[in-house]
């Protein structure tokens, strides 16, 4: 793909673009793949204190040149069974954690069971590969005190959400 490399360092309101930059501009930064997993199960727990991926939340793709850019959403329908206690996830690609410190993003869980949240993650990752990456969400309960719930809350389990993680390929 073109990058922007012929464009004026500056522009001012008088300026036209020619051709041949528009041309550029059409090239780059163009979403050139997606891919998306939906989870509308409620049956992912955990109580383990390391990260673990959630079941069925993963999206593989292969990025076509090593220069793409591969930008990852995840959100994440959960609860846990501590009220107003942390919520840890993070992004992971190939098992790796990506665009978080060590204990991943923390969310505030709610200050009832019965209130389950979306957490959102999102990360523009660099891969510089062009092999098949699988991208994951993760979560991890610190000291294994309570129970993490995937798309229902801890108290009630009628609650039904949805989890989804999508990628896509971002020309460079």
């Amino acid at each position: 793909m073109a990058t922007p490399t012929t464009l004026p360092a500056t522009f001012v309101a008088a300026n036209i673009l020619t051709a041949a930059q528009m041309n550029d501009l059409r090239g780059a930064f163009r979403v050139l793949q997606v891919v998306s997993t939906t989870v509308t199960a409620s049956t992912f727990t955990t109580t383990s204190s390391s990260f673990t991926d959630i079941t069925g939340l993963t999206a593989s793709i292969t990025p076509s040149a090593t220069s793409s850019k591969v930008l990852v959403i995840a959100t994440v329908n959960c609860n846990i069974s501590n009220n107003n206690e942390i919520i840890q996830l993070r992004l992971a690609r190939g098992g790796s954690s990506i665009g978080g410190g060590t204990d991943g993003t923390l969310f505030q869980d709610s200050p009832t069971n019965a209130r389950p949240q979306n957490c959102t993650m999102i990360f523009l990752d660099s891969p510089s590969s062009t092999s098949a990456l699988t991208y994951s969400a993760q979560t991890a309960v610190p000291g294994s005190l309570w129970t993490f719930y995937l798309n229902r809350a801890a108290g009630a389990a009628n609650y039904k959400g949805i989890s989804t993680i999508t990628v896509m390929e971002i020309s460079a």
